[in-house]
């Protein structure tokens, strides 16, 4: 698996990609998103120290989704459906 720096870089190169088609400046980002002009910068330089709630309010705007997986994603689905109709 990549190391966080890895990830963070992809993912801002995802966000400066889709920022850019939309023909959106990082202010302008950073004004629908509700963060500062600096965290849209950050999140693109790729830096880690971005705040996660911030980040997912970028993601949010420009329509990227976040998808989970791991070994056991298909078990935790499976007890996640079970707790749902529990309630």
């Amino acid at each position: 698996m990549a190391d966080l720096a890895q990830i963070m870089v992809r993912l801002g190169e995802l966000v400066r990609f889709h920022r850019r088609k939309a023909g959106l400046t990082q202010i302008q980002l950073a004004d629908l998103a509700g963060v500062g002009k600096a965290t849209v910068y950050d999140i693109e330089k790729g830096k880690a120290t971005v705040q996660i709630n911030n980040l997912f309010a970028v993601l949010t705007v420009m329509n990227i989704d976040v998808q989970f997986s791991g070994p056991l994603s298909a078990a935790f689905e499976r007890w996640s459906a079970a707790q749902s109709s529990d309630k």
